[in-house]
């Protein structure tokens, strides 16, 4: 019985560190001392595993139309927080704030706060708050 404990633990150990190393830095791909906000128009939002994701079409100073890629929280912490397939629909506009990425070109943003003007409907981390 001690034996099947032993490796039950190891097996349950091991499970966890895999889970650990298969997750990425948030530092490794935006710069989270550095905020940026956009706004723009909902083209798509995937509420996917491990992470969801918002696509905005957002007008750039020079006039120019850029697809955003926005990171978001996964749907198991999202759910929990109200957040459905339902809240956002495209054509939403949405205002935007979070880290900027490391690659200006990549257009990309770790969602922390958001806001639908239309309705006044917003979500928000606190500060000590973290997505996974």
């Amino acid at each position: 019985m001690k034996r099947y404990l032993v490796v039950l633990t190891a097996v349950f150990a091991l499970a966890l560190s895999a889970r650990a190393l298969a997750h990425h830095s948030f530092a490794a791909t935006y710069m989270e001392d550095q905020s940026v906000t956009i706004e723009g128009q909902l083209v798509q939002f995937l509420l996917r595993n491990p992470h969801s994701f918002v696509h905005v079409m957002v007008k750039e100073k020079d006039g120019s139309t850029v697809r955003y890629v926005v990171e978001w929280g996964s749907p198991a912490q999202l759910g929990g927080q109200g957040v459905t397939r339902d809240t956002l629909k495209p054509g939403d506009f949405l205002v935007i704030s979070g880290n900027p990425g490391r690659d200006p070109a990549d257009h990309r943003v770790r969602l922390l706060k958001f806001s639908r003007p239309k309705d006044g409907w917003s979500w928000g981390l606190l500060p000590a708050e973290k997505v996974d």
